[in-house]
């Protein structure tokens, strides 16, 4: 039996995780944040001083990177690490490690073991191009560049941490061009995934239009 999969592709800070969670959450479906795979290999590598460049090394260290899921958090190397990897430091060296074509081989075949039963709702940048090209519903979810800078600015100093919106900005469109020009898997909306934009949205809004384009496709057989 095919494990039904809903991929939702996105640039960073559009809400695709927020939404993607929620909809997993409703669906009673297993819930992978795949992004969270490259933040954690960026972190693991901060943590043994490899270069974020050093392509080899990273592709090494990928196919056994010591992470567990579970409902306590994300855990690497036995350490809690949900909220460091959530950095802004992390993330943008997510970015650079995941533009490396041997690191993304090296981290394929682990995001695609997460597909079981009932099924799997995954966030990331190549889910529904690469990872789960046969996905039963394929969305790519975004939002302008300053909705999200403002979205991120809100989510820092909601944690108490200092935040330049300018700077924010500045980060977020430098990261869509480094995801969109990478060689490998690059960021774009493609054909086959239905397009979400969350600028005037709310996350109810935006997990309802999810969840009504999966109802229609298991209605049609699809």
């Amino acid at each position: 039996m095919t494990v039904p999969v809903i991929t939702i592709d996105g640039p960073s800070a559009s809400g695709k995780g927020t939404v993607a969670a929620l909809v997993a959450q409703r669906l009673g479906f297993h819930y992978l944040d795949s992004g969270s795979l490259y933040r954690l290999l960026a972190l693991h590598a901060r943590n043994k001083a490899i270069d974020w460049a050093d392509e080899a090394a990273l592709a090494a260290e990928a196919l056994h990177l010591p992470v567990v899921f579970n409902e306590a958090g994300v855990w690497l190397d036995g350490v809690e690490s949900g909220a460091l990897i959530r950095a802004e430091a992390i993330g943008n060296g997510a970015s650079r490690v995941a533009s490396l074509p041997a690191v993304r081989a090296a981290l394929l075949q682990r995001q695609r073991d997460f597909a079981v039963g009932p099924g799997l709702v995954t966030d990331g940048r190549d889910m529904g191009s690469v990872v789960f090209p046969a996905a039963a519903l394929k969305v790519f979810l975004t939002a302008s560049a300053e909705e999200r800078a403002e979205r991120r600015y809100k989510q820092l100093i909601g944690k108490g941490e200092s935040a330049n919106l300018p700077q924010i900005k500045q980060d977020i469109i430098e990261r869509d061009e480094r995801d969109a020009a990478r060689s490998v898997a690059p960021l774009r909306h493609e054909p086959d995934a239905l397009l979400l934009d969350t600028t005037r949205l709310s996350i109810d809004q935006a997990v309802d239009a999810v969840m009504g384009w999966f109802d229609e496709r298991q209605a049609a057989g699809l």
